[in-house]
């Protein structure tokens, strides 16, 4: 490996953040000033762009942004959250759990922790606050719950990670010491995914709990109504077969994570325009709008971030940084405890789908020489950079419940360090237990 290469090419990505550029500046700067280093043909980077957008599976990001986005015009978000709403009984802390319900909910058919705060938090955050719940703590557990919704599937996030761990295969010393692992699909992900989502609520629940104790948060004062939930079901039906229709078609082999975003779209224009008949032409446009943005904006970060990992994997930086870290140690926790603590510190400083595809050339092959299942890594890592979302500086839950609460992001900040502190510990189980994100798919045969 030249050393020099090195240099060129973090330094340059580091120097231009600094300095401010955008992200994808930063990847595509460094990759193009690399390849001129090694006298590469600078056309040889359109041909790794244009590649990296080439894939069947890639169609399903910008299909999942719409599915979301055609729901929460549709009015399907709403009624999953008064499903969620009718939960909250008078139990200590009742409304913020069921706002971390309505989030684990809103996560199966969004994919996405910005969106699932945005449509969560209208609608709780100003009912919490008449529950006499501080503004600031129901602008805190919820930016803390968004992060629920790139862990419960569909994940935008796991479809990024799956297209970037699919070319990488495991080094033949890995293959010899801890015999053969799985291929990554983003079907496996999916399933895995599930229970370290409930998991991850589990402790975000938990967290709840105390503080409400603490702060004599006792819930509502009406009972808990089997009548209003019933009839909350009743309302929302369509809304919670949505995920049913997605997850299950997937799950039951009937059709693949990119025909099922297609399937959600039509299911969303269906429910939408026939059944709710809430869902215009305008509304359309506007979910198209927004697709449009968010899709070219991913996909910008993509095309830079496979040319940056492939200067990397061709240069073999990868095998030298897996060979560094197992010279530290070879004990797995403590690699996990690294890998962890480094992907908390660079979700709060860098975009999840941008972390995904910079640090998985770098990461898996480490994973892969301690005997790390990558299906396992993939959803450790998605599951720590959920935590970026919650934390400054740039955690972009805080600034969507900054703004629907009117509470500063400082004070937000603050009153969600608890939150993310739950979720550190509910990651290092699902690290320390592999069982839990690999059994579903064995199961399932997959």
């Amino acid at each position: 490996m030249n050393a020099h290469l090195v240099e060129i090419l973090f330094g340059s990505f580091f120097g231009l953040l600094i300095l401010g550029a955008p992200i994808t500046v930063g990847l595509g700067v460094s990759a193009l000033a690399a390849m001129l280093y090694l006298g590469d043909n600078p056309i040889k980077m359109v041909q790794m762009a244009w590649s990296s957008v080439g894939s069947f599976p890639l169609m399903a990001l910008p299909s999942f942004i719409l599915a979301g986005a055609l729901m929460e015009a549709a009015g399907l978000s709403r009624r999953l959250i008064n499903v969620a709403e009718s939960l909250a009984g008078p139990f200590t802390g009742g409304l913020s759990a069921a706002t971390i319900i309505a989030c684990l909910f809103f996560g199966a058919i969004s994919g996405s922790g910005p969106a699932t705060t945005a449509a969560v938090g209208m609608l709780m955050i100003p009912a919490m606050a008449r529950a006499g719940y501080g503004k600031g703590y129901a602008a805190s557990v919820t930016a803390a719950s968004g992060g629920l919704g790139i862990i419960i599937p569909p994940s935008i996030p796991m479809v990024i990670f799956g297209i970037s761990a699919m070319g990488l295969l495991p080094p033949p010393e890995a293959v010899e010491a801890h015999g053969s692992f799985q291929t990554v699909s983003i079907s496996k992900l999916f399933i895995a995914g599930f229970l370290p989502g409930v998991v991850m609520a589990t402790g975000l629940l938990t967290m709840n709990y105390i503080r409400c104790r603490m702060r004599g948060f006792r819930g509502s004062v009406e009972p808990l109504s089997l009548a209003k939930f019933l009839t909350a079901c009743y309302q929302g039906f369509w809304a919670l077969l949505a995920p049913l229709v997605i997850l299950g078609g997937i799950y039951g082999g009937l059709f693949t994570p990119t025909e099922a975003a297609i399937v959600a779209i039509f299911y969303t224009l269906f429910v939408g325009a026939v059944i709710y008949r809430e869902l215009n032409w305008a509304e359309i446009v506007k979910a198209l709008e927004a697709t449009t943005w968010l899709s070219g904006r991913v996909l910008l970060v993509l095309f830079t971030a496979t040319i940056f990992g492939r200067i990397l994997v061709e240069n073999g930086v990868p095998a030298i940084i897996a060979g560094g870290v197992l010279n530290l140690t070879t004990n797995i926790y403590a690699i996990w405890a690294l890998v962890i603590g480094l992907l908390l510190i660079v979700g709060m400083f860098m975009e999840t789908l941008a972390a995904i595809m910079i640090l998985v050339p770098v990461m898996l092959p480490v994973a892969y020489m301690v005997g790390i299942d990558p299906i396992h890594f993939g959803i450790v890592m998605i599951c720590t950079l959920s935590v970026g979302f919650q934390t400054p500086p740039l955690g972009e839950n805080l600034f969507i419940a900054s703004g629907i609460s009117g509470v500063s992001i400082e004070r937000i900040s603050l009153r969600a360090l608890p939150f993310a502190c739950a979720s550190t510990a509910a990651i290092f189980v699902i690290a320390c237990f592999p069982q839990l994100t690999l059994w579903l798919p064995r199961v399932m045969g997959y």
